[in-house]
């Protein structure tokens, strides 16, 4: 699955477009199937998610959370000098043995306003929950 994340860093309101391309293709080390997920938006992370990213954002993290059968992963770029960031989920899928989430920080475009306030992207997916080690790509 491919999406690409657009964030307003001044109210951190994320918007997801998500397509599905190659679900259940397979590699030659195995099968690969594309995650369904849901990018959550700060308003609706569980309190204890939302007060550890609130801890981590400064810095670049990676972390995973589970919560009433769900799984939530986190990818913050840390602190950047302004607004207008993005965030691309290129894939997210899972192998037997391993999930895989491969993110990008996207910087602002030349037209965009980006404010002269830092700013912290990160982004939080949500998954039905797997019991398997994330890789963060």
């Amino acid at each position: 699955m491919k999406g690409l994340v657009r964030i307003c860093l001044a109210g951190l309101v994320m918007l997801a477009v998500c397509s599905c391309a190659g679900c259940g293709k397979k590699e030659a080390d195995g099968a690969k199937q594309d995650l369904e997920f849901t990018v959550v938006d700060e308003g609706r992370l569980p309190e204890e998610l939302k007060k550890i990213v609130d801890e981590k954002k400064k810095g670049p993290f990676n972390l995973t959370y589970a919560d009433g059968g769900y799984m939530y992963l986190c990818v913050g770029y840390g602190k950047q000098n302004s607004g207008g960031y993005s965030i691309s989920v290129n894939e997210l899928y899972a192998t037997p043995e391993e999930i895989y989430l491969d993110t990008n920080l996207i910087g602002p475009r030349e037209a965009e306003p980006k404010g002269s306030e830092p700013s912290y992207p990160y982004i939080v997916i949500k998954t039905p929950f797997v019991d398997k080690t994330v890789v963060f790509d």
